[in-house]
């Protein structure tokens, strides 16, 4: 009888980039978090997962074998037209630890002639990949500043020049702040993004600088990996200089056009840090049409709160390396964080 071969997390991540993968989990733990690029054919869905789960503990393996095959049955030969359609030779698949739901998918696809590999260990072997990933070193280059002073798109603009980068805000569908989450897609979860971080790490080149903008731990309802973090935490920052004005015109550029019932939400979101005064003068500017006047109220807000992490974490900012962006456009901004990134030492 042909068997399924069996590959380790790295080397299934691997193929991964040039074959189908074929995640067999429920729908329920697909949803969740998957290997970025999966795509999903449930053995079971998530209630017939739950019955023949319940069986098993009950009844134990030989009733709740037969009643997965009674619901399967049906099924077989759909489960084979999708992997046909996929019109590769070999597939990639897994299951939650690598048992008995993808050896038994693996065995009907061995059956139409696919190869099959299989993830040693499946999901719960490859999660456990990604989170020791993060404690590799990198050699990261925060870019720091106020609100508004083009921190992401810098990230953009040094990526076309052949840096490299990691736009953290990008995976997490949020721009961090409370109007982060205004215009963008709904939001992964930790754990997802934690998956499609570590494949962006993957991607890097070590012993080059990653430029990475300086974030709180959450983005979002998304949390960073502690680990990354911690190495964030102690990166050498380059603090992004950009006039008030600019930074409020960037502002409005970008939030303004948003309904007025998103950027008062949004508003409410830090009504307890602005203070009850401010919160109210802000959300009547916005409810009067004057958006400048509530961006302004709200700015200056995260001017203070900001400037405060800066102080903390490393000491007075004005002995930062800085850049001054004057203007909407960052070209000449860029080069100039090329010729510092020269003169920063990184730690062994």
């Amino acid at each position: 009888m042909i068997m399924a071969r069996v590959l380790s997390v790295e080397e299934f991540i691997k193929r991964a980039e040039s074959l189908p993968l074929l995640d067999v989990r429920s729908p329920g733990e697909y949803a969740q978090a998957h290997i970025p690029g999966a795509l999903s054919l449930p053995l079971f869905n998530d209630e017939e997962r739950a019955i023949v789960g319940t069986l098993y503990k009950k009844q134990g393996k030989i009733i709740s074998v037969q009643k997965g095959l009674e619901i399967v049955g049906p099924k077989l030969k759909g489960f084979t037209k999708f992997a046909l359609k996929l019109d590769s030779p070999e597939i990639l698949m897994h299951c939650w630890r690598g048992g008995m739901r993808s050896s038994s998918m693996a065995w009907l696809m061995e059956s139409v002639g696919l190869k099959v590999y299989l993830l040693e260990g499946g999901y719960k072997a490859y999660r456990k990949f990604v989170l020791d990933s993060f404690k590799n070193p990198l050699k990261i280059i925060l870019i720091g500043g106020y609100t508004g002073s083009g921190k992401t798109e810098l990230l953009q603009l040094l990526k076309a020049k052949g840096e490299q980068i990691l736009d953290l805000e990008g995976l997490a569908n949020h721009k961090g702040s409370a109007f982060g989450a205004l215009g963008q897609p709904i939001q992964p979860r930790t754990e997802q993004f934690e998956n499609m971080l570590q494949k962006e790490i993957a991607s890097l080149d070590y012993n080059r600088p990653v430029w990475v903008e300086d974030e709180s731990r959450n983005v979002g309802k998304v949390f960073l990996p502690q680990p990354f973090w911690d190495q964030m935490r102690s990166s050498p920052l380059v603090r992004i200089d950009t006039p008030y004005e600019i930074r409020l015109a960037r502002l409005m550029r970008d939030y303004a056009c948003f309904d007025i019932d998103g950027l008062v939400a949004s508003i409410k979101k830090i009504e307890k840090r602005l203070g009850y005064d401010k919160c109210k003068k802000a959300l009547d500017a916005c409810n009067d049409g004057d958006r400048e006047s509530a961006a302004r109220i709200c700015l200056d807000y995260y001017d203070a709160a900001y400037g405060n992490q800066l102080d903390t974490r490393f000491g007075k900012k004005e002995e930062l390396p800085s850049v001054i962006m004057e203007s909407l456009d960052g070209e000449t901004t860029v080069e100039e964080l090329q010729s510092i990134v020269k003169k920063i030492t990184f730690k062994e």
